[in-house]
């Protein structure tokens, strides 16, 4: 016998600009956490993860490029304190 199973379809939202900027900047901090981290793995990476870890910085700083050319054209502008205050949010959320 076959069973179908019916979803509930629901309504996409749309984020506000406000969203998308906060998404933008928290999607940039984390990127920027990446690299940091990819950077100290590098340092200690034994051969064969050297290339893995070269890759990461690589792909990281690309990711960085394209992101800051987005806020820019938005017109944002992040100071440290906001940076540090997006960054702890961010870390809540993870956990």
């Amino acid at each position: 016998m076959i069973y179908e199973t019916y979803i509930k379809e629901s309504k996409i939202i749309d984020k506000t600009d406000e969203e998308k900027s906060l998404d933008l900047v928290k999607s940039l901090i984390k990127t920027k956490m990446d690299l940091e981290l990819a950077n100290k793995n590098f340092e200690f990476a034994d051969g064969e993860l050297v290339d893995y870890y070269a890759y990461q910085i690589k792909a990281n700083q690309a990711k960085i490029n394209y992101l800051l050319k987005k806020i820019k054209r938005r017109g944002l502008i992040i100071d440290n304190i906001q940076e540090r205050d997006i960054r702890n949010l961010t870390k809540q959320e993870a956990m």
